[in-house]
């Protein structure tokens, strides 16, 4: 299953976007108004709920430098990656367009992809006003 988000354009160079978003802390900023927990494990780790979800623990698991960062599933049951590609538009200007990959059954394909893809557009949206 693969959802993207809308892509936003952000007033901020790819390289500003880029320090943002490799910042697992920041993405406490990003998330929807229904987090019930946001917490840092580490460095490169950070664990989030969504009132009525399960916790998930995400991992930044590759980062290129102004242009991409991964992030995937550390644990659990469910293997799937959120991807941020960041375009430069020009020295002052980024597009960021988020994709969330996960392999599901049909049935839990079914289940999530309303919420997922609501929560990946509040990300993208939240974005504009964060930083």
């Amino acid at each position: 299953m693969n959802l993207e988000s809308p892509k936003v354009t952000l007033d901020k160079s790819a390289e500003d976007t880029f320090n943002f978003l490799s910042d697992v802390k920041n993405f406490e900023k990003l998330m929807p108004e229904n987090i019930s927990k946001f917490e840092v494990l580490d460095a490169d780790k950070f664990l989030f709920a969504l009132k009525g979800m399960p916790e998930i623990v995400l991992k930044k698991k590759e980062a290129i430098p102004n242009s991409k960062i991964v992030l995937g599933a550390a644990g659990g049951k469910l293997d799937f990656s959120l991807t941020a590609d960041i375009t430069e538009v020009d020295a002052t200007k980024s597009d960021v367009k988020l994709t969330f990959a996960g392999e599901f059954n049909a049935m839990m394909a079914m289940m999530i992809k309303g919420p997922i893809s609501k929560f990946i557009e509040t990300l993208s949206t939240n974005m504009s006003s964060a930083f």
